[in-house]
């Protein structure tokens, strides 16, 4: 992996990506970003972000059936890519390194 630095809104994807597990859907991946910041993020700023971390190879999304509530159209789910748990760490890293004392 390159250097890949993280913002705060792709670093809140990824965790909340891991967070959501097996049920790591669109909906559900917003639902968990909003429980832990208190705040719902834009569908707009949402999907380009998961764009951009596709993009940069740090997640991936194979296409699931849906299920008789989504007349079963298919729904992607995603999951963090050993890319992007490299990266989310190094940021980690590097944020409790500049709040130390």
């Amino acid at each position: 992996m390159g250097r890949s630095f993280l913002g705060e809104f792709e670093q809140r994807v990824l965790l909340a990506i891991l967070r959501c597990e097996k049920h790591a859907y669109p909906i559900e991946i917003r639902k968990e970003i909003t429980r832990a910041s208190g705040v719902e993020p834009s569908r707009g700023a949402f999907y380009t972000t998961l764009d951009r971390l596709e993009a940069k190879k740090l997640l991936r999304w194979t296409a699931e059936r849906g299920d008789a509530g989504r007349d079963g159209l298919p729904q992607r789910r995603f999951t963090v890519t050993p890319d992007g748990l490299s990266a989310l760490r190094a940021s980690r890293r590097t944020l409790l390194e500049l709040w130390r004392d």
